[in-house]
């Protein structure tokens, strides 16, 4: 579980989260969208410690971020916007990295990483140093590396962008398997169909403020709304 009670942060004199508080379930997987700029971001890396809020608390799995950052961190993934990654390293070399960094036993890590690696077809490229892959391969060289703890809660910043369609479709099902094994998927994305269909639940963030919040026909306003002309409707408003 996260929950989220009154954050906020600013950029100097800029606002870039107001006063925001939500709630994301076990066993649910929460899309959160916007328009560029809206906050989503900045809400993320408060979210998985990475930013410290001016104030307002966030609890991982009922672990408070701020004041208990390591336990916090051991019970989550998170995949950032961007696959900035160590160039020079293997593939599986990082994996490693991580894997040590979140206390994964050697004799448990070989086998997640395997089977993650298939899911996402990045096997035969483990041992090539990553300066050598495509955006795609980094990605999920950083997915793969997130996972491989098996954590509770997932935090994933626009996950799919890069990834060809085989391992979107292999992400978007290791999403909703973890979510309905009773655990946490929030995820932000641009692409609003993937939200549509594959979300429990979806807040709209504007301009830092969470604007609405909701299964897609709570938010409906017609019988036939889609998840894009709400969107539309909400920002425009």
């Amino acid at each position: 579980m996260i929950e989220i009670h009154g954050i906020t942060k600013s950029y100097g004199d800029k606002r870039a989260v107001d006063d925001l508080s939500l709630e994301v379930r076990d066993g649910e997987i929460f899309g959160f969208i916007g328009p560029n700029g809206a906050g989503k971001t900045t809400t993320i890396k408060t979210i998985v410690g990475m930013l410290r809020p001016d104030s307002g608390t966030v609890r991982i799995n009922g672990i408070d971020v701020q004041t208990d950052p390591i336990q916090a961190k051991l019970g989550l993934a998170y995949v950032p916007d961007t696959p900035d990654i160590y160039e020079r390293l293997t593939g599986m070399q990082f994996i490693n990295f991580i894997a040590d960094a979140y206390r994964v036993p050697q004799e448990v890590r070989a086998a997640r990483i395997a089977r993650l690696a298939e899911m996402l077809e990045l096997t035969d490229a483990l041992g090539d140093v990553i300066e050598s892959y495509s955006h795609g391969m980094r990605q999920k060289t950083v997915l793969i590396a997130a996972l491989v703890h098996e954590p509770k809660a997932w935090v994933l910043d626009e996950p799919l962008v890069g990834l060809d369609p085989k391992a979107s479709f292999a992400l978007k099902g290791m999403m909703r398997q973890h979510a309905d094994s009773g655990n946490t998927v929030f995820f932000s994305t641009h692409i609003l169909e993937v939200a549509e269909r594959l979300c429990d639940r979806v807040g709209l963030i504007v301009q830092g403020r969470l604007v609405a919040c909701g299964t897609l026909d709570e938010l409906r306003t017609t019988a036939d709304s889609t998840l894009e002309s709400i969107f539309m409707e909400l920002v425009d408003r």
